[in-house]
């Protein structure tokens, strides 16, 4: 039995260490042989007391399964009223020695104030129950476990795709059977999954979201709502200046809020800028560039002196990539400079710089290299430092990448187009990766400018988009249809505009000394 003292406020609890038993699965125990005589049947159990107490409202935590035989019982109406202002969840009766049946007046209380009433039978024992509980409490906390690293297991597949904010979403609205949503601070969808609210829930979730993007100082990191029978929840992202993942159910499982907080983490890391370069560095280029300075002069503190290679990205699938997807992929590329796309124009672009001091990873799967020693010369002096290396970039799975060679900052914009024309190339192909190649071999001796000089004079006649046009149908060795494909044009456009070179270049492009030469010319452009 408790011992008596002065009745004081039930203290807060951090929680139960395991899940809440609904009151249904311990009725369905027959081996105990309860039985529900009054109050509602939904309740959920955190733990069990016993007390014989006239008042045990001060040794109450809220969500008990009070057990008593009802010693000192002598107002019904008053002993279950404080049971309820404390926060039980249900009150066991047992019935013997001191009452051959559970009490009526009880029964009436019990009813009036909606607490369910259990009558335990004289041969069930309250450590039995208690045992029971602590049973259900063991096997749903398994469940829970398993449930909460089938999930995190989903979540981390998801968030490896190539669009990985999407899949994320997708994957947690499928685990929760609910909405999951990705809002801005001022309550505008950015990606979303799952089912639709109903209007009056989606405005309550983006006002909860507001409530927890930090936009302003003492902003909470999470938030809780009830809308209508719609339970909603609202995160702030870490990484994500103004970001919040705003959630919205049918129904609150366990596990529910750590798969959410899973997901919190995998978004944060998502959405967060990529770390290669400094932010700070980063916006005093930008505004050194503004007010007037050269490229050359605010390279450093992009990370690298160059050279600087160009990356154009497509999806694979033909869909438009956002703003966080061409983030994602910039960082799987190791660069934080990432042009998300222009409007009308669906090609990403990545400027990769140059990694000095270290090679490269190897194109797949290869480790990092040692760290480089200092080899003391002759004289007294020491091995020059290793010149900067371009990085060796690999395929990325669900994208098409045209990549330049290693390109000098004077010339990025030769880059760009070759880049341009190395992922037209690529998904004419079918091909995950195509990298420019520079002019090597017998090319390569014919000094620069000549050569130069001569393709412009040879090239005259033709139109920039026939001169693209030629340069691409040669690089596919003569086909029509992967031409028209690169180009995103008619294949009898592609013969038209062929056809029209020959004749203003009054050359057969059926002569392979024709076509070599052409070529030559072609990529000195």
């Amino acid at each position: 039995m408790d011992e008596p003292s002065m009745p004081t406020p039930p203290a807060h609890s951090p929680g139960p260490p395991a899940p809440p038993i609904p009151l249904t699965e311990l009725l369905a125990s027959k081996d105990l042989g309860l039985r529900r005589i009054a109050g509602p049947a939904d309740a959920d159990l955190l733990w069990v007391h016993t007390s014989e107490m006239a008042d045990p409202y001060p040794y109450l935590l809220g969500g008990e399964l009070l057990l008593s035989a009802g010693v000192l019982l002598t107002d019904p109406d008053h002993y279950v009223a404080r049971l309820v202002e404390a926060g039980a969840a249900a009150l066991g009766f047992g019935v013997r020695p001191v009452h051959e049946t559970v009490p009526e007046a009880l029964i009436e209380a019990c009813d009036r104030y909606g607490l369910p009433l259990l009558e335990v039978p004289p041969e069930t024992p309250f450590t039995a129950i208690a045992r029971a509980v602590w049973r259900l409490m063991a096997e749903a906390r398994h469940r829970e476990l398993r449930r909460v690293t089938r999930a995190q297991q989903a979540l981390a597949t998801a968030a490896a795709r190539p669009d990985p904010v999407p899949a994320v979403l997708h994957q947690l609205a499928a685990q929760l059977s609910g909405r999951a949503v990705l809002l801005t601070g001022r309550g505008e969808e950015v990606h979303a999954a799952g089912r639709r609210p109903p209007p009056e829930a989606a405005a309550a979730l983006a006002r909860l979201a507001r409530v927890v993007a930090r936009e302003r100082p003492g902003s909470p990191a999470s938030a809780t709502d009830t809308h209508a029978g719609t339970h909603l929840a609202a995160y702030a992202l870490g990484g994500g200046e103004g970001l919040a993942l705003a959630l919205a159910t049918r129904r609150r499982e366990a596990g529910d809020h750590t798969v959410a907080g899973i997901a919190v983490v995998l978004l944060s890391l998502l959405a967060a800028p990529h770390q290669g370069a400094d932010a700070a560095d980063r916006s005093a280029a930008l505004v050194r560039l503004l007010l007037g300075a050269t490229p050359a002069e605010v390279a450093p503190l992009l990370g690298s002196p160059g050279p600087w290679t160009v990356i154009h990205a497509r999806r694979s699938d033909g869909t438009t990539a956002d703003a966080l997807t061409a983030g994602a992929l910039g960082a799987s590329l190791g660069s934080a400079l990432v042009d998300a796309g222009r409007e009308g124009d669906d090609t990403i672009r990545v400027l990769l710089p140059s990694t000095a001091g270290e090679a490269t990873r190897e194109a797949v799967g290869g480790e990092a290299p040692a760290r480089r020693e200092v080899t003391p010369q002759p004289g007294g002096g020491e091995e020059p430092p290793t010149p900067p290396q371009a990085p060796a970039v690999t395929p990325q799975p669900g994208w098409t990448l045209g990549v330049s060679t290693p390109t000098p900052l004077a010339a990025l914009d030769s880059a760009d187009l070759r880049a341009a024309r190395a992922l037209a190339h690529a998904e004419a192909t079918r091909a995950p990766l195509t990298v420019d190649t520079p002019v090597t071999g017998l090319a390569a001796l014919i000094p620069p400018d000549q050569a130069a000089a001569h393709a412009r004079t040879l090239l005259a006649p033709l139109t920039p988009p026939l001169a693209d046009t030629l340069r691409c149908w040669l690089s596919l060795h003569g086909s029509w249809d992967r031409t028209a494909v690169a180009l995103a044009v008619h294949r009898n456009t592609v013969r038209q505009r062929i056809g029209r070179c020959a004749v203003l270049l009054g050359v057969d492009l059926n002569d392979m000394d024709v076509r070599t030469e052409l070529w030559f010319a072609l990529r000195q452009e």
